[in-house]
């Protein structure tokens, strides 16, 4: 649930601090007096678009932060997790969200910045928001589908994502079929040519990494006897000469002769020498194996020539390095033997495709069945909804229609629903409903029953109870107020009928200073919410007329709520 919300320099708000707690909260006020702004920051708390223009004017940024209370397990965390932001369930859900007057935002969760994106995958999880316009969602056909497939997703859900997986499968081979019927004149044309390059390429017997193997080899064979002439002058200047090894010997020896005489100062050195000695004699010893090892070898040294010269030519025709030539010619390969076994390929392909084809008939039936059966439920726990908003006579049905031939992501169904709302009147779309109060009705009804399966914390209604009137908003305050024993409720109201059945009342008003407009937010306690009911009901005046009605009013709601 939301606990708290902070608001700053947002449109005429200049500092909003409000508390809330469980049930049903209504927000009241006179027209222009701001309620929208409320209903604005939790937009932008739950990742809604925003816009330079929202920042109260003189002001360098607007501020909301909201603190949230969700329990262990719920979907939101999981979406935290993604994201790589710490969270922990056993304590709060911090949002924070400004933004600048040159329009840029920020948004943050417990302390880490998220982008747009991130902020909405988990603002969808704990605030729904319904306004007056998202009634066009209901007239949006395509979106039929998907609040049927949620109510079932027990039912649905498992037969759907095998089917899912069987589309995708089947798309893959219809694409592989396509791809090799469009391009198999193109490859004929280019089979003469791909057969010429596996030729020439695989004749020549490369192996990675041989041309720089090579270069070292022709760079020794070249210089031989540059290397040859320099390893044994070396040899013979350590060895051979009376200079090199044997004076070092004989120095090692005189040393050693005295000693005995002064060991505590001689000891170090002689040691020092005699190693230097042994280094230098095994130095000697590999510059001899060295020198004796040199290939004087022409002909090796020209067939390293023309294998390097055979590397180079390929490598201007299809690589800079033997590792890419190898690298195309494995793939012109596999194009040749796609190209030359094209028929058999593409009839292997074409019996794949009917077999995947099958599967995804039969599934796109087993999930159409799981539909039909789900949309009787719906059917019946939408009317019983709208029984309880005073709408008896309503027929509704969730209409399928299944398509064999049109199999999409979703199936082969289409699904629409139709509504009769007065006895005689055959079923039609929900477009064709005149009355808003109607539409706001169907609209709560939905409402009421997914938020027993879609797990939002927070529900949010601006003005849905806009047009009706009497007995309709007295039942669509008692089906708000049910709704609220699952649910966090928010609803900006201009009806007393609904705002009586409230567990929490706030009133939106605007004072001035004589210079700036600021909107304060109070939340009423029980005479304030009289008063504000008795204005309601009156307008302008408030009497003792309107003052007794409002507590009639309120007296009536607490003994309807006490027996809900």
């Amino acid at each position: 649930m939301l606990l708290e919300m902070s608001i700053r320099n947002l449109a005429v708000i200049e500092s909003v601090h409000l508390h809330f707690r469980k049930g049903f909260h209504v927000l009241t006020g006179e027209t222009g007096a701001g309620k929208s702004i409320i209903i604005d920051a939790l937009t932008l708390v739950a990742g809604g678009r925003s816009s330079a223009e929202l920042v109260r004017y003189g002001s360098e940024k607007a501020s909301i932060e909201a603190l949230f209370q969700i329990e262990a397990g719920h979907p939101v965390w999981s979406s935290l997790e993604e994201l790589g932001i710490e969270a922990d369930p056993e304590e709060h859900l911090i949002i924070r969200r400004e933004i600048t007057s040159q329009g840029k935002s920020t948004s943050r969760i417990n302390g880490q910045l998220v982008n747009l994106s991130g902020l909405k995958s988990v603002g969808e999880w704990l605030v729904n928001i319904h306004g007056q316009h998202e009634h066009q969602s209901l007239f949006h056909v395509d979106e039929h589908i998907r609040w049927l497939d949620l109510f079932g997703e027990t039912e649905i859900g498992p037969v759907k994502r095998e089917y899912e997986q069987a589309f995708q499968a089947y798309t893959r081979i219809r694409k592989s079929v396509k791809e090799l019927e469009e391009t198999s004149k193109q490859s004929l044309q280019m089979l003469d040519l791909y057969r010429f390059q596996v030729e020439e390429i695989t004749s020549a017997q490369l192996k990675s990494g041989e041309d720089e193997s090579l270069l070292e080899e022709k760079r020794k064979l070249a210089n031989a006897e540059k290397l040859f002439q320099h390893s044994a002058d070396a040899y013979d200047l350590v060895y051979g000469s009376s200079k090199g090894l044997d004076s070092i010997g004989k120095a090692v020896q005189k040393l050693q002769d005295i000693l005995p005489l002064d060991p505590d100062k001689l000891q170090p050195i002689w040691e020092q020498a005699q190693n230097a000695f042994y280094q230098l004699e095994d130095a000697a010893y590999q510059i001899r194996d060295y020198r004796d090892d040199i290939e004087f070898n022409p002909a090796r040294l020209d067939f390293i020539e023309q294998r390097l010269d055979t590397i180079a030519s390929l490598r201007r025709k299809y690589g800079e390095t033997v590792a890419d030539i190898l690298n195309y010619v494995t793939q012109i390969q596999q194009e040749l033997d796609l190209i030359e076994n094209k028929d058999e390929k593409l009839q292997e392909l074409q019996k794949q495709e009917q077999a995947a084809l099958s599967r995804v008939r039969l599934l796109a039936r087993q999930l159409s069945d799981c539909r039909q059966q789900v949309a009787e439920r719906l059917a019946g726990e939408i009317v019983a909804e709208l029984r309880d908003l005073h709408m008896e006579k309503t027929q509704f049905k969730v209409q399928i229609s299944f398509h064999d031939d049109a199999w999409g992501s979703d199936g082969a169904d289409q699904v629409e629903f139709l509504i009769s709302a007065n006895p005689g009147e055959p079923l039609r779309a929900l477009s064709k409903i005149a009355s808003g109060g109607e539409i706001s009705r169907v609209m709560l009804a939905l409402k009421s029953i997914f938020a027993r399966v879609d797990r939002i914390p927070v529900l949010v209604f601006d003005e849905v109870d806009t047009g009706v009137s009497g007995r309709a908003a007295q039942a669509i305050a008692e089906k708000m107020s049910r709704l609220s024993r699952g649910c966090q409720v928010f609803s900006i109201t201009h009806l007393p009928q609904v705002a009586c059945m409230a567990d929490a009342h706030y009133r939106i008003h605007k004072t001035t200073d004589g210079e700036r407009t600021y909107t304060q937010v109070d939340d009423l306690n029980a005479d304030g919410r009289i008063h504000e009911l008795a204005r309601m009901l009156g307008g302008v005046e408030v009497t003792g007329t309107t003052l007794q009605h409002a507590q009639e009013m309120l007296d009536l709601a607490n003994d309807k709520k006490s027996r809900m």
